[in-house]
Parts: structure tokens; C-alpha cells; sequence
């Protein structure tokens, strides 16, 4: 009963539906209400407000300029391993956290920029225009080319010169953190695989012993693996080094070696070859003493190492590079120098 009385307490009375249409609207809660009248803003009657809002938007845009520098600056001088304390998250990486603290400030002033810029200084009155079809009339397009004739004018972008240049130089240097973060897809162009640690003086050093090798140490037929003096195993870039420094070192008749340089660059027989295959990097460790032939255990390249360490079959692009080597006044084996040529793998910029 309750809600039967009132729905019908709703329900406009007869008296009401004689008037028509005004009681309808007045009680229709969709009717269009209007604009509400115009208020104008502090920097739209003061000119000091004005200016103030303008040299805030232009600080913003300048601190996005600022930030872009650092997230550049931070790229080159953090290093990818730092880690720091920062409170209140703790230990994290140095590099990422100035990227990310740099980049979204960047990001943030240009949007706050922009934001305060069309809140204070453009102009703030409504426009309304009636729905029509896709295609606009002439008087409608005309209309509207001169509605944002209107718009860019009162916005102040051409007399305004103090926050269009600072915008300017925001937007143009944010792209810059997009183009360093190129960096991350692969090394800069160093010389990094075509060095390895050895350098002349360095002593050859037993993998096995971590002692000094002599000649003596070396027999005919034997196959020994050697890193080269101060490369220290607890050191935390020793398996990059190693990598590239592992050496190989077999004692041939000299009568028994058949390339010329390879003789010069030995030591009464004594070789040293690079350890690792040329073809993708795997560690050689089957010598075949008749042969005088090194094989690869992952794709079987072979290598004879009585021949400049030529590949005689398999995948291997290229000989294994040999080190020279001499023995010093103490009577231990040395190196005169790093390999020949970069070793493992071939890569595009070798040449």
C-alpha cells in the first residue's frame, strides 16, 4: 500500500497536466541547465598574476630540461653494478633508480607545464556547439578556423616568447633519454674482443698448479692449460678475462712444425694457442699427440696445431691465434704480447 501511495504522490495531477509542458520541465531532471556565467580568473584582470603564472610554467619546462640532462648524465656515470642504500627502499641499483627519479620528473614537468599553462593563462570559456553532420558546412569550418585563431591568440603562444621557448627546449630534449636508452642494445664500439689480458711480460701461470711454468715443465706430447700472471680467480670480472685469456700450450719437435711463424713465436717447441674454438667459444680440450691435432668437443673443429693451428675440419671460421711467447732471466715462460688477432668467434666488426 505504502508504495502504491507513492507512486501515485509522483505522478503529476491533473491541474498540473493541464498547464503542459512548463510544469514538465520544471520537473524533467535531464533539462539542459546552461552555462553558468563566466568567471574571470585572477591572471585574466591582473597582469603581475599573469606573469607569475607565466614564469611558473617556464620553470617547469626548464626543470624538465634540467631532468632530461640528468637522466643523460646518470646513464654515463652510474655504473650498472652500483648498488646503493636509499631510504625508505633500500638497497637498489644506482642506475636505475636516477633513471627512473630523472625521466619521471622530465615527464612530470612538461605535463604540469602544459597543465598550468591552460589553466591559468588560456582562455577558459566554454564554447558550445550543436551536433551536425560529419561533414561540416562552410560557415561551421570557417567558423571553426576562426574559433582556433581565437584560442592560439588569447593562449599568449606568440606573445608569450618566455614559456614557447621553454617549451620548446623541453618537448626537444625529452626525445634525447629515448635515443641514450639505445645504449642498452649492445657495447659501444671498443676494442674490448680484441684484447684479452695477456700484454708482454706477463708470466704463463699452470691452471691446474697456479704456479709459473718452466720449459722443463712442459713435455713432448703434453697438453697444459695456462691464465696469464695476476689474473686473480677471486676477482669479479675473472670469467670475462678467462674467457678470452685461457691459453693452450703443447710442446711439438721443433723439426715437426711446419709453419714458419709459428716456429719464431715458440720456445724450443714449446707452443701457445688460444683455448678457444673459433667457431662459438667452447674450451678445446682433446690433443691428439701423433696428429698434433686439437679437437673441439662441442661441433668437432679440429685444428693442427703443427700447421699455424689451421682448422683441417669442422665449422671453425678461422685458425686458433697463437701467443708469443720466451723464456726471461729466471728461466720461466713469458709472453711478448697479446695474440695476433682477436680471439673466438668471428664478429661482424672484426674485418
Amino acid at each position: 500500500m505504502s508504495s502504491n501511495r507513492n507512486s501515485d504522490e509522483n505522478l503529476p495531477s491533473e491541474q498540473e497536466s493541464a498547464h503542459g509542458g512548463e510544469v514538465e520541465s520544471a520537473r524533467d531532471p535531464f533539462a539542459d541547465p546552461g552555462l553558468p556565467a563566466h568567471r574571470p580568473r585572477i591572471q585574466d584582470i591582473d597582469e603581475r598574476a599573469a606573469k607569475r603564472s607565466e614564469r611558473t610554467v617556464a620553470f617547469l619546462f626548464t626543470l624538465s630540461m634540467v631532468a632530461t640532462v640528468a637522466f643523460i648524465a646518470s646513464f654515463v656515470a652510474f655504473p650498472v653494478d652500483k648498488i646503493v642504500y636509499i631510504w625508505p627502499f633500500g638497497h637498489v641499483s644506482a642506475l636505475n633508480f636516477s633513471l627512473g627519479i630523472t625521466l619521471g620528473v622530465a615527464l612530470f614537468a612538461i605535463g604540469a607545464g602544459a597543465v598550468h599553462w591552460a589553466r591559468t593563462l588560456m582562455n577558459d570559456e566554454e564554447i558550445v556547439q550543436e551536433r551536425h553532420p560529419i561533414e561540416a558546412r562552410p560557415e561551421v569550418a570557417a567558423g571553426a578556423k576562426e574559433d582556433f585563431r581565437i584560442g592560439a591568440e588569447e593562449s599568449g603562444f606568440g606573445r608569450r616568447k618566455l614559456i614557447r621557448n621553454t617549451m620548446f627546449g623541453a618537448l626537444a630534449l625529452v626525445p634525447l633519454s629515448g635515443v641514450v636508452l639505445l645504449r642498452d642494445l649492445g657495447p659501444l664500439p671498443e676494442d674490448k674482443l680484441r684484447k684479452t689480458f695477456w700484454k708482454k711480460g706477463l708470466l704463463l701461470i699452470n691452471q691446474n698448479t697456479s704456479e709459473p711454468l718452466r720449459p722443463e715443465d712442459v713435455a713432448v706430447g703434453s697438453l697444459t692449460f695456462a691464465q696469464p700472471e695476476g689474473l686473480d680467480d677471486h676477482d669479479p670480472n675473472f670469467n670475462n678475462e678467462i674467457a678470452k685469456a685461457a691459453l693452450m700450450i703443447v710442446r711439438i719437435q721443433p723439426s715437426e712444425i711446419k709453419d714458419k711463424r709459428e716456429l719464431e713465436w715458440s720456445h724450443d717447441g714449446i707452443v701457445a694457442y688460444s683455448k678457444i674454438c673459433t667457431h662459438v667459444g667452447c674450451p678445446i680440450s682433446l690433443y691428439e699427440q701423433q696428429t698434433h691435432h686439437v679437437l673441439c668437443p662441442c661441433h668437432q673443429s679440429t685444428f693442427d696445431l703443427s700447421d699455424g693451428a689451421r682448422v683441417i675440419f669442422g665449422p671453425a671460421g678461422h685458425a686458433l691465434p697463437q701467443l708469443r711467447i720466451a723464456v726471461n732471466d729466471d728461466g720461466y715462460l713469458y709472453a711478448l704480447g697479446d695474440f695476433d688477432e682477436p680471439v673466438g668467434p668471428s664478429f661482424w666488426e672484426r674485418g
